[in-house]
């Protein structure tokens, strides 16, 4: 493994390509670290966007990312354009130097997250990717629960994605809603909760799903189930759509266990409906602070996961999810793709 540079005495400087909708969950974040982190450099091919990203952060802008890769003197490059460019876009970053934090899904293609992985190790930088929702206080308990083995043999787990995303939506940027650069309800909406069923459960065996687009006029699913199967035994199934009417209404986990139940719900696993266990223990003190009241989606997770980022930067932390972290779950959505197309059970670990 490569042993990497440590920054100390100055500021992370940080790139970010793609002034889109998410990039101001980025621009907040980094606003929050100001103390250890500073935005150098913003670039879209959009000159609208692009000038309201230079006005909004008072960084340089660029007109492409390649013009950003020649004269920036960052630390890390943010990815935050649509999911099918960003292989082309880290694999160029690692390559030109830079260390590459990507939104989710870190790629819409098995080959392609395989060979991000592959050009940062080649060029000696880290790849970071993006799983905010790991932070969240429910979840971060929830991890600690199974971490102890407080459930003992997991029986069957369950999560529920009930959102709504209308037509609008899909209509705001012709990526949107395609398969090159987007994916559909699992790959793009719902890949956080697709992440929790590796991250908490553990090693998937195999995957059966159905996918439909019922209702809206695009080219990926925005429906559908996948029944589950886990090494350990456990079972379960993840329900998904974007159809639900009138506005968000679920984002759940449940896990049922011989010696515990817990259900995380709320509009974004927020809140915690449930949490019973054979034997007590102290975290239990902690199930009302840890559910909170969620403003979007997103949850509050971006400024703790550029904390870790930073940390790891300044030689302080190692990586919560790196690129070989972002493929699990990028195996796992894949497998489930293959699965409701072909109409037949996929197996993991996909071949490599």
């Amino acid at each position: 493994m490569h042993s990497f540079e440590t920054i100390r005495g100055r500021k992370v400087r940080f790139a970010l390509v793609g002034c889109g909708r998410i990039a101001a969950n980025h621009f907040n974040a980094l606003e929050k670290h100001a103390d250890r982190a500073e935005l150098t450099d913003v670039c879209d091919i959009d000159p609208a966007a692009l000038a309201a990203a230079v006005a909004r952060t008072g960084a340089r802008g660029h007109a492409s990312i390649d013009a950003l890769l020649e004269a920036s003197d960052a630390d890390v490059v943010i990815l935050t354009t649509p999911s099918g460019l960003h292989p082309a876009q880290s694999i160029a970053a690692s390559r030109a130097g830079f260390h590459v934090m990507t939104e989710k899904p870190m790629a819409t293609r098995w080959e392609d997250g395989l060979a991000m992985v592959r050009a940062a190790d080649e060029a000696g930088r880290r790849l970071f990717v993006v799983k905010q929702n790991r932070r969240n206080a429910t979840l971060q308990l929830l991890k600690r629960a199974m971490q102890a083995k407080r459930f003992g043999r997991i029986h069957m787990v369950n999560v529920n994605v009930f959102w709504t995303r209308p037509q609008s939506y899909y209509d705001q940027g012709a990526w949107r809603g395609t398969w090159e650069f987007d994916g559909g309800a699992f790959m793009n909406q719902a890949s956080h909760y697709v992440d929790l069923l590796d991250w908490l459960i553990g090693p998937v065996e195999s995957v059966q799903a159905y996918m439909a687009t019922l209702s809206r006029d695009i080219e990926v699913e925005d429906t559908g189930t996948v029944s589950v199967k886990w090494r350990s035994g456990a079972m379960g199934s993840m329900n998904v759509t974007m159809l639900t009417y009138p506005k968000n209404l679920e984002g759940s986990i449940t896990i049922l266990g011989e010696k515990g139940s817990v259900r995380v719900g709320g509009v974004a696993v927020n809140e915690i409906q449930h949490w019973e266990f054979e034997t007590p223990h102290e975290m239990d003190a902690e199930i009302k602070d840890a559910s909170y009241a969620t403003t979007s989606v997103y949850g509050f997770g971006h400024p703790l996961y550029y904390d870790n980022v930073i940390r790891v930067m300044q030689g302080e932390a190692t990586p919560e999810t790196d690129g070989r972290e972002g493929l699990k779950s990028l195996e796992l959505l894949i497998a489930m793709y293959l699965s409701a197309r072909d109409g037949r059970r996929v197996s993991l670990p996909l071949d490599y």
